[in-house]
């Protein structure tokens, strides 16, 4: 009768520690990013009263005769199954969709969380409610070009809002037009407004290191007596009453101040590049063809011998025989496409987005989209053996292994939606439901206490 007393007892407690998981299963249901917890119960102890035996020649095998001292709890398992997803529109909320938590950084700790509240602090540092640092990487600028490096070491991630970029120079303008093969020569003693008529302009806005802008302008026409031929005139501001005495130079040759701003342009029978010549008949004929131009920069203080600074870029009219992003000579109506400058004036920076890789690109109000950084994502070969520390984060265990860390959607980690949180992984009617058997569960129990200490009280009672 003890035994069953104890064994009773083992029941209750095991069945209060239960209700104490589903009570804090139910109090969290509306916790973003939170994974449920699940009690699972084992039997304990017992003891023999006697052995098993096995069958002989005259008496057949005898089964053991054993009593059980009660039930334990075998594990307490986090359940890490993916919960719904609410949308919220605030860009700095982010949701895993797959495996995956956010690495945070708890002042030089490391733990993970799979709730995406996290908001801008007037650093611009991305944190979660508590302060913790989200980490990632940040964008580098090698060349005036943006690169992401995720084997680096993680950091803290930094998107300043309001914060300047700076002004560029324009370095390359690309052309793309298209030459009308249609188009008349400009006879020598055509009037005004037939050379019009004759000659195509294509212009771009550029800039100069001040972020200052400037109208570069081509003007094609044919070389009379020639078939796939047109001169290109280049010009910077051309409608200026101060002149920028604009001067070209071929491939590698520098242009000279002073010097011509003229250079021809050849195409072959299917109308694709041919090859380029400036005025000293130095030609060009296989790979990029471009031209080096320079310019007069006016609003530049004078070098110290008086002359004028120059700001020099290159313009890239394409690759020989090559139709994309070059130029082309066919019977169709010119063109004035010029895809791209690589310049822009000061700007600031007045939005950002952050998209399913989790990388984070900043707009700026002049027009230039940048990389900013981006979000990292931990996966654990045992997630279930994490532990909780509380603020829906999880730390490391010497059962999860170590944190495989790396970008969105590599080696199983799953993909980010911004804009949405993770909710809860919380069942309430299977919660419910739990409640119901636990307790019943303990009340089964508490009637085997009842009843032993009821036979106890008989045995007491046997000698009056």
């Amino acid at each position: 009768m003890m035994r069953s007393l104890f064994a009773g007892v083992s029941g209750l407690q095991n069945h209060q520690t239960r209700m104490d998981v589903i009570g804090n299963n139910i109090a969290n249901i509306n916790t973003y990013g939170f994974k449920r917890n699940r009690v699972n119960f084992q039997d304990m102890f017992y003891q023999q009263l006697q052995g098993a035996a096995r069958p002989t020649e005259v008496l057949g095998g005898v089964n053991p005769k054993e009593v059980g001292l009660g039930m334990t709890i075998a594990s307490i398992d986090t359940i890490h199954t993916q919960g719904s997803f609410q949308s919220t529109g605030v860009g700095t909320d982010l949701a895993i969709n797959g495996m995956g938590f956010f690495v945070l950084d708890d002042r030089g700790n490391e733990l993970y969380t799979r709730a995406g509240t996290f908001v801008l602090d007037r650093n611009g540092t991305l944190v979660n409610g508590s302060g913790m640092k989200v980490q990632g990487w940040m964008a580098e600028e090698i060349g005036g070009i943006q690169f992401l490096d995720t084997s680096r070491s993680l950091e803290e991630l930094i998107i300043p809002v309001g914060a300047k970029d700076e002004a560029r120079a324009t370095t390359i303008v690309n052309f793309a037009c298209n030459l009308d093969k249609r188009t008349p020569e400009i006879p020598d003693d055509a009037s005004e407004l037939e050379a019009r008529e004759g000659a195509w302009r294509s212009s771009i806005n550029i800039y100069d290191s001040f972020g200052d802008v400037h109208v570069l302008q081509i003007e094609y026409t044919r070389v009379p007596g020639t078939n796939n031929s047109w001169q290109a005139q280049v010009s910077v501001n051309p409608q200026s009453e101060i002149p920028t005495n604009a001067s070209v130079g071929l491939g590698d040759l520098p242009p000279e101040a002073g010097g011509p701003s003229l250079f021809v342009v050849n195409f072959n029978n299917q109308g694709t590049l041919q090859s380029i010549v400036d005025a000293a008949g130095n030609e060009i004929t296989t790979g990029l063809l471009y031209m080096n131009v320079a310019y007069d920069l006016q609003s530049a203080t004078p070098e110290d011998d008086g002359a004028m600074v120059r700001h020099e870029f290159q313009l890239h009219l394409g690759t020989v025989g090559g139709l994309t992003n070059s130029l082309t000579q066919f019977a169709e109506r010119s063109s004035a496409r010029i895809p791209e400058q690589n310049g822009n004036t000061m700007g600031y920076l007045e939005n950002f987005r952050i998209d399913s890789s989790g990388i984070i690109t900043g707009i700026f109000d002049n027009g230039n989209i940048r990389t900013l950084g981006q979000v990292a994502l931990a996966t654990f070969a045992n997630q279930g053996g994490l532990e909780k520390a509380g603020d829906n984060n999880f730390r490391r265990t010497n059962n999860s292994g170590n944190a495989d860390i790396g970008p969105s959607g590599v080696a199983g980690k799953g993909t980010m939606q911004a804009g949405v949180l993770e909710m809860s992984n919380v069942d309430m009617a299977d919660q419910f439901t739990d409640m119901i058997v636990t307790q019943r569960g303990f009340q089964a129990n508490s009637r085997t206490i009842q009843t032993a200490d009821q036979m106890l009280q008989e045995l007491l009672t046997l000698k009056r």
